[in-house]
């Protein structure tokens, strides 16, 4: 077979660098890639490696993994702190602002946040509002009987809070601006049923929208709370006991807590 011929090649010395220039372009390259990539390596490495530890930290020994779980709980109760502040600043005074804006006249509104009034409200239906104004002299308490209507609901006639008649209440004892009003939180029990649970949570919120409107600053509280502070939670307490712990602390009050539905000592 004939050989087919082949052009001679160029000596040595007459080949051109691009070859070189390539090399050192496809070299250029590639670290740029393995650099970026090793970047990109290393971010999952650093993530890998506080994975790794936390997971190492919790496999640790006992004493250290309860340190964990309590450090995750404190973060946790304080998330709780924060949540129940948010409420509370929530239901306080909304004048705060306002009150320092003057008048049309001029003058500027006083706000006594810090004055020595205290409200105590039960937000049933058959509840009542307490107020406690503590002066220089002396303490005077005040009682007053939540009012309510009568409205049909179906073919029966209910019990309702009248707005109207406790906004005027409200207007009626010239509290100061931002008075703290305690009320007690309302809690539904199975046993209530569904009308029940309807009417304490209206009662608890109309409460609640009418005191911020009007310039209280409120705070709830659950029953437990103050029974426990007066000592008089238990199977073996009645509602004469309170009635008479709100006798002993306010005498001047005694003949008004005579009643079975005054037992709710606030």
């Amino acid at each position: 077979m004939e050989s087919l011929p082949f052009p001679p090649l160029p000596p040595p010395a007459s080949h051109p660098s691009f070859p070189t220039l390539s090399m050192n372009l496809i070299s250029a390259n590639l670290r740029t890639k393995v650099h970026f990539s090793y970047s990109i390596f290393r971010r999952f490495s650093v993530s890998s490696l506080e994975l790794t530890s936390t997971h190492e930290l919790v496999r640790s020994r006992s004493c250290r993994k309860r340190n964990l779980l309590n450090g995750v709980g404190v973060r946790a109760k304080v998330s709780d702190d924060e949540l129940k502040e948010r409420w509370l600043a929530s239901l306080s005074c909304p004048f705060s602002e306002i009150a320092r804006k003057p008048t049309d006249g001029g003058e500027e509104p006083a706000n006594n946040s810090g004055s020595e009034w205290v409200i105590g409200i039960d937000p049933d239906v058959s509840g009542a509002l307490a107020l406690l104004k503590n002066d220089e002299s002396d303490c005077s308490a005040q009682v007053f009987d939540t009012p309510h209507v009568q409205v049909l609901v179906g073919k029966r006639t209910r019990k309702r809070l009248d707005a109207k008649s406790i906004v005027l209440l409200l207007q009626s004892i010239h509290a100061p601006l931002g008075t703290s009003a305690y009320i007690e939180q309302s809690i539904p029990f199975p046993r209530d049923g569904k009308q029940g649970w309807w009417s304490s949570g209206f009662g608890y919120g109309l409460w609640i929208g009418v005191l911020v409107a009007s310039g209280f600053s409120v705070v709830p509280v659950p029953s437990i709370t103050w029974k426990n502070r007066f000592e008089l939670s238990g199977s073996l307490l009645s509602k004469d006991d309170s009635r008479e712990a709100a006798s002993t602390l306010f005498p001047s009050l005694s003949s008004l807590l005579k009643r079975k539905k005054d037992h709710d000592f606030r």
